[in-house]
């Protein structure tokens, strides 16, 4: 049955009248989604709206979400009829109040806190102007940070739910054949072909499908399901009902990590009001389609990133993965037909219907079609959120993107693809991004995580940091991912305090096929990746450790110490001995500081507290080369 174009073409019409009626006068768009809430944007909020009831401003503030400038955070767009829509980021209270102030009482658009225009003028430089945007093709965010999340009627004003409505006019094998097509495969981590788990779904016998929206996100550093959520929720019920459609699920779940209570509240949020409005429910549109959803909170498992632990965690079990065959497609939750995509795969569907399967698989690579979203996050300059064409290079995301290391550090490598993923090194910063280039190097897409490192982090603590991570994290119920995990770890734990032995090396490596071959889930299979690729290509700081009891990097507490140049102290200056935890820091003869080892617990406070243009207090390593502390 077509759905009922009236009561579609009615919320059109009101989704016009609000815009029209924004636009007629000045807004503020205000991020405050987590990034933006963690670098005080709730106390920007105050002063904007305190400036504005405070001297009659007529002014729109408008709740946005993450822009993706994460490094420039708290960050505001203002837009003026007859002005160029500016960003501003950095700001605090204090700035923001005479932003307000000077902008809309004085007409000064205080362009000393703007990081440029939003739009082509004649005035002032674009945002798209900087080099990160040569690279960047926003796609699936970009209406992030540019529509309030909460308001159904801003993303149908950017043409959210045309997708649905021409979905629901077409067959649902159709709509399989276009995702097909499109080549879109899973955003989660594996690369699955989407069209292939709808097409089984839709093939079984029991009507009973259900459809599961998966934002269960567990990197380290990884924040992009988070972003796309409180950003834009309502392109993941667009496509989360879209795909229902199509493999004839009559239920949807979105499972989100309880610790994303902001994620949670939203995604929510835009149920109910897809429900109010007729997009979700009974007869949809009036096209006879019924299909409603709901969020399930996680208790932030990181093993219910396993699609069929998270299955079992909505059932109400301990998150443990089981054998397959039978797959999820053929017998899923509570023994029925289910489909579990990513949140950004979903987000990706309206995408293909709307601009066709064509321009989808034109963009990217022959085999990852499309765009990869990313949480740039470690040592790099514009930590935030991305999206790259599926083939950008490394290099390109890490320098031309992230701006480069801070301080004029050296790059040594990226964890990309989450504690599952592989540490790249710098000989291979020219390696495309997609799934098969990434997999042949010994990484993986992983769900979107790319950590920088530099010079100053020790690559055996990396691998040591992220096995710890997944360690804790294994269920227990595979012997090789629950032991062998373990025994890595220990020996790891053993080389960064100078105790290993070189036979260690191929026994991480023994440990690391066994634990591939015997673990049941993708968690135990890629755990020892970390270890295997900086075993490839770091192992000289391995054989430092072993052979030398040395951390080039001086980042293994065991191998490196503290301590004082004489001749750059300042005597009389006493910062060091006044922040050191343990009163391990001694004033000998003459106003001498001195580090007693035996007190010093490495906790680097005294490096801080030393004057910058002193700089008396140093880390070396190995620690045999130290002189003996004394008077």
């Amino acid at each position: 049955m077509p759905p009922d174009s009236v009561t579609w073409n009615n919320l059109r019409q009101q989704a016009a009248a609000r815009r029209a009626e924004a636009a007629a006068g000045p807004r503020i768009l205000l991020n405050l989604a987590t990034c933006g809430r963690a670098a005080g944007a709730l106390q920007v909020r105050d002063a904007i709206v305190q400036e504005l009831v405070g001297k009659n401003i007529q002014a729109w503030l408008v709740q946005v979400g993450c822009l993706g400038h994460c490094y420039a955070e708290p960050t505001v767009i203002i837009v003026r009829p007859g002005f160029p829509t500016l960003l501003y980021g950095y700001l605090n209270p204090q700035t923001t109040s005479r932003l307000v102030n000077d902008y809309f009482l004085e007409g000064d658009p205080c362009l000393e806190f703007s990081l440029g225009a939003m739009e082509e003028n004649e005035l002032f430089p674009t945002v798209y102007e900087q080099p990160r945007f040569r690279h960047e093709t926003k796609e699936l965010l970009r209406r992030c940070g540019l529509i309030d999340p909460n308001d159904i009627f801003d993303y149908i004003g950017w043409g959210g739910y045309e997708a649905l409505f021409k979905a629901l006019g077409m067959p649902p094998e159709e709509i399989i054949e276009e995702v097909e097509k499109a080549g879109l495969r899973g955003r989660g981590g594996a690369g699955f072909p989407a069209a292939v788990k709808w097409r089984i779904c839709r093939r079984q016998p029991d009507n009973t499908r259900y459809i599961i929206g998966n934002g269960d996100e567990g990197d380290p550093g990884a924040f992009m399901d988070r972003a796309l959520m409180e950003s834009d929720p309502h392109s993941i019920v667009e496509g989360l009902i879209i795909a229902a459609h199509a493999t004839g699920a009559g239920a949807g779940y979105l499972y989100i990590r309880d610790e994303y209570p902001l994620a949670v509240a939203e995604m929510e949020n835009a149920l109910v009001q897809a429900r109010q409005h007729g997009l979700l429910g009974q007869n949809i549109l009036g096209s006879g389609l019924s299909f409603d959803a709901q969020v399930v909170r996680g208790a932030g498992a990181f093993v219910c990133g396993e699609t069929t632990a998270l299955v079992r965690s909505i059932e109400g079990k301990r998150p443990m993965p089981r054998p397959r065959p039978p797959y999820l497609s053929e017998r899923g939750l509570w023994g029925h037909p289910t489909v579990i995509n990513n949140v950004k795969t979903l987000a990706y569907v309206p995408l293909i219907l709307n601009r066709g399967p064509e321009w989808f698989a034109s963009v990217g690579t022959p085999r990852s079609q499309g765009t990869a979203v990313f949480a740039l996050a470690g040592k790099v300059l514009n930590t935030g959120l991305i999206e790259i064409p599926m083939g950008t290079t490394i290099r390109d995301i890490v320098f031309a993107i992230g701006g480069g290391i801070p301080q004029g550090n050296a790059f040594k490598a990226v964890q990309i693809g989450g504690p599952s993923g592989g540490c790249l090194p710098e000989s291979l910063l020219d390696t495309p991004v997609d799934f098969d280039s990434l997999t042949a190097a010994g990484a993986m897409m992983g769900s979107g995580g790319l950590v920088v490192l530099d010079q100053d982090n020790c690559m055996v603590e990396a691998a040591r940091y992220f096995l710890d991570f997944t360690q804790r994290e294994s269920c227990g119920r595979c012997s090789f991912c629950r032991l062998g995990t373990k025994r890595m770890l220990d020996i790891l734990d053993r080389i960064t305090r100078g105790e290993g032995k070189m036979e260690d090396l191929g026994l991480l490596e023994e440990l690391a096929a066994g634990i591939r071959e015997g673990s049941l889930c993708g968690l135990g299979k890629t755990a020892p990746n970390p270890v295997l690729t900086t075993l490839r290509y770091f192992r000289e700081e391995y054989e430092a450790h072993i052979k030398e009891k040395r951390c080039a990097a001086g980042a293994c507490p065991a191998l490196t110490a503290y301590y004082i140049v004489p001749a750059k102290c300042l005597r009389s200056c006493d910062a060091c001995v006044g922040t050191c935890p343990t009163d391990a820091i001694i004033t000998g003869k003459k106003g001498t500081k001195i580090v007693d080892q035996s007190k010093c617990v490495k906790c680097g406070t005294c490096v801080t507290a030393c004057p910058p243009q002193y700089r008396a207090v140093i880390k070396l390593s190995p620690v045999s080369a130290l002189p003996a502390p004394g008077p």
